[in-house]
C-alpha cells in the first residue's frame, strides 16, 4: 500500500478577520444551544489531531489548540473547504480520524436538554389547578391553611375579611388564630410592588413569605359580584353572600374547577343543594380514619420461631434476654413497638423493639408486672396491654408515653402508681404535675373560688379516686399511717392549670396530661415543649370522648402526638383494649 502524498502547504494559523468571521454563524444558529452538551465527547477527537498542528506552529501550542476548537464548530455550521483537514494528513491514522469527527457530530444532537424543560413544566402540568374559596371558619380553625393547598389557588371574598375583623379581639384560641391570619395576609399584600387593582387581580404568590410548599396564588374579591340566589335564601347573611361569590366564579371561569371549603356542615349542604362543589377542610386531620391509628402493639406470626430461628442471635444481659432477628418482619416494626407471641402449649413472648439497623432488629424481653413481686405501688397488670403500659411508664429511657383506651382500662391508675413509685421510692423525679383541659361535659356552673389548685380541684376527681385506691392498698399501716401517707403523697402532687403553661420549663418532673383527647395539636405542642432535662410526660385520653367543639378523632391533639412520635427511640404508645374497672362499666362501654 503506497504512502499518502506529503503535504504541499504547512499548517498556518487563522487571521483575526477569519477568526471573527467564523464566529458570526455560531451566534445566529440555534444549533449551538446543544453544542456545549457535546463538548465532553468532542474533546478526545481534538486532542488526537492537535499534536501535528502544535508541532508545525513555532509560536507556541496554545493558539493552535484554540484554533482547532473554533474551527470545529465553523466546519459543522458552514462546511468550508477541507484545507485544514488536509493539513493534518501527515500522520498514518489520518483515515480513522474522519469517523471520529463524524461520531462527535452525530453525538451533538443526540443529547437534548430535556430534563430542564421537564422540570420547568412540572409545577403546573396542563394548568389543571383548582380555585378554592375559603369560608371564614376555615381561617379561624387553622391559621396556616393559606399555605396548605399546594399548587392550587385560593380566593377570599370580602365578607370573609369582614367576619375576620369581627373576631380578632379577645384571648381565645379563635381570636389568636384570626390575628395570625391577618398578619399573614398583610405580609402577602406587602410583597406587591404596587397596590394597583391590576396587580391585585393577577394574584399574590403564596410563596413570597417563605412558604415554598405553596405554589398557588391568593386572589381577593376586588369588585362587586352580583349573583342571583334562590328566593328562599336571605341576601344579607354572610354564608349566602359567599355562596353567591362561588356561583359567580363558577360562571366566570367555566373551564376551571371552583370549590368551596368550609368547616360548617350546613354551609356545605346548602352549596350542594345549589349545585356548587363543596368540601370539608381535611388538612388538619392527622388520619382520615381513627382505626388506622398506631396501636403500639403488634402480634408476631405463629411461625415466628420457624421463619426467624435460623438466623436469630440471642444473648442475656442483666437478667434480660435480647434477640437479633432478620427477615420479612423487620420492615413492619418500629422502635419501641411492643410485640407478643402467644401460642398454646408454649411459653409466651413479650418483647419490645429496641433497635432497627438495616434489615435486622433487636428485641428485648419485658418485665412481668402481672406478678405480685413486681407490683408498682401495689398495682399489678391484669392483662397484656397493661403490662406493656407499665413497662413503658417505668422505663427511664422513655421520655414520652401516650396511653389511649376506653373508660375503665386503667390509664390514670397505672400512670399515677408509676409516678409515685419513681418519685417516692426511686427518687427519679422530684414531683408529679397533673393538668387537664377544663372542658365541661354539660352546662358550665360558673367561676370557681379559691387558688389555682382549688379551682382545679373539681376537675381532678379522677385523681382523687385513684389516690384513694392506691392508699387503701396498704392495710398494715393503720389509720394514722394511711393519713400520713396521704399527706406525703399530696405534697408530691401539684395540680396546674393549662392556661398558665406558656413559658414554663419543667425540670426533673413527672407530668401527667389527663383527658388529652380534648387538646388541639397546637396546645399539645405547647405542653410537650415545656419538658426540661430529666422530665417525663404521659398523655392519657379516650378518643371516643371528645368534648371540645370542632375537634374529631382525626384532628385531636392526642392523635397528632401518637402519629408524630411513633418510631422515636424515646417514646412509646399503647392502646388499652380491655376494661378492668368493673363488670358493669365493661358491659356499659360495649352496649351503650
Amino acid at each position: 500500500m503506497p504512502l499518502p502524498k506529503p503535504p504541499t502547504k504547512r499548517a498556518a494559523r487563522l487571521d483575526a478577520s477569519e477568526f471573527a468571521t467564523s464566529l458570526v454563524p455560531s451566534k445566529k444558529k440555534p444549533v449551538l444551544a446543544a453544542l456545549p452538551e457535546a463538548k465532553p465527547m468532542a474533546t478526545p477527537a481534538l486532542s488526537v489531531v492537535a499534536p501535528p498542528v502544535a508541532a508545525a506552529a513555532p509560536a507556541g501550542p496554545a493558539k493552535p489548540q484554540r484554533t482547532a476548537k473554533v474551527l470545529r464548530p465553523a466546519a459543522e455550521l458552514a462546511m468550508p473547504a477541507p484545507a485544514p483537514v488536509q493539513a493534518r494528513t501527515p500522520q498514518a491514522p489520518a483515515a480513522p480520524a474522519a469517523p471520529a469527527v463524524q461520531v462527535t457530530r452525530a453525538a451533538a444532537p443526540a443529547t437534548p436538554a430535556k430534563p430542564r424543560s421537564n422540570k420547568a413544566a412540572r409545577p403546573r402540568a396542563g394548568g389543571a389547578t383548582k380555585l378554592f374559596v375559603l369560608d371564614t371558619n376555615v381561617l379561624m380553625h387553622d391559621p396556616m391553611c393559606l399555605f396548605r393547598f399546594e399548587e392550587h389557588d385560593i380566593y377570599l371574598p370580602m365578607i370573609t375579611l369582614e367576619e375576620l375583623d369581627g373576631h380578632k379581639k379577645g384571648m381565645t384560641e379563635v381570636a389568636r388564630n384570626v390575628r395570625q391570619v391577618s398578619r399573614d395576609l398583610d405580609a402577602l399584600a406587602a410583597s406587591l410592588k404596587s397596590s394597583t387593582l391590576e396587580e391585585m387581580a393577577k394574584g399574590l404568590p403564596l410563596d413570597q413569605t417563605g412558604h415554598r410548599e405553596a405554589g398557588g396564588k391568593l386572589f381577593f374579591q376586588t369588585q362587586l359580584i352580583d349573583a342571583p340566589l334562590p328566593q328562599g335564601l336571605p341576601q344579607g347573611k354572610a354564608d349566602n353572600q359567599i355562596l353567591g361569590v362561588v356561583q359567580a366564579l363558577k360562571a366566570q371561569q367555566p373551564e376551571r374547577e371552583v370549590v368551596l371549603v368550609s368547616k360548617d356542615i350546613n354551609m356545605r349542604i346548602k352549596a350542594r343543594a345549589l349545585g356548587l362543589p363543596a368540601e370539608d377542610y381535611r388538612n388538619d386531620k392527622t388520619l382520615e380514619d381513627s382505626d388506622l391509628l398506631y396501636t403500639g402493639v403488634q402480634a408476631l406470626p405463629a411461625d415466628f420461631w420457624e421463619r426467624h430461628g435460623k438466623t436469630m442471635e440471642s444473648w442475656q444481659q442483666g437478667g434480660i434476654t435480647f434477640y437479633r432477628i432478620s427477615g420479612p418482619l423487620v420492615p413492619s416494626l418500629l422502635v419501641n413497638e411492643l410485640v407478643y407471641l402467644e401460642a398454646p402449649g408454649a411459653a409466651p413472648l413479650y418483647a419490645k423493639v429496641t433497635e432497627i439497623t438495616g434489615k435486622s432488629a433487636v428485641l428485648r424481653t419485658l418485665r412481668d408486672f402481672g406478678h405480685q413481686k413486681n407490683a408498682v405501688w401495689g398495682v399489678t397488670a391484669r392483662n397484656r396491654e397493661q403490662n406493656f403500659a407499665l413497662n413503658l411508664l417505668m422505663d427511664p429511657d422513655v421520655d414520652f408515653v401516650t396511653l389511649t383506651g376506653t373508660a375503665g382500662t386503667g390509664k390514670t391508675l397505672m400512670t399515677l402508681a408509676a409516678g409515685l413509685s419513681q418519685v417516692l421510692d426511686e427518687r427519679r423525679y422530684s414531683e408529679i404535675i397533673v393538668t387537664r383541659v377544663t372542658v365541661p361535659v354539660g352546662e358550665d356552673i360558673g367561676f370557681l373560688p379559691g387558688t389555682e389548685e382549688e379551682k382545679m380541684g373539681p376537675w381532678m376527681g379522677a385523681l382523687d379516686d385513684n389516690l384513694e385506691v392506691l392508699a387503701r392498698g396498704d392495710s398494715s399501716a393503720g389509720e394514722w399511717g394511711r393519713a400520713a401517707t396521704n399527706d406525703l403523697v399530696r405534697s408530691k402532687i401539684k395540680i396546674k392549670s393549662l392556661n398558665f403553661m406558656r413559658g414554663r420549663t419543667f425540670l426533673n418532673k413527672y407530668v401527667i396530661i389527663d383527658e388529652a383527647q380534648n387538646l388541639t395539636p397546637k396546645q399539645m405542642k405547647t405542653l410537650i415543649t415545656r419538658a426540661g432535662p430529666g422530665t417525663k410526660i404521659v398523655c392519657l385520653g379516650n378518643l371516643a370522648q371528645i368534648d371540645t367543639p370542632y375537634l374529631t378523632e382525626g384532628s385531636s391533639g392526642l392523635t397528632y402526638a401518637v402519629d408524630r412520635f411513633k418510631g422515636w427511640a424515646h417514646s412509646g404508645h399503647v392502646t388499652l383494649a380491655r376494661g378492668e374497672r368493673s363488670r358493669l362499666a365493661d358491659f356499659a362501654s360495649e352496649v351503650l
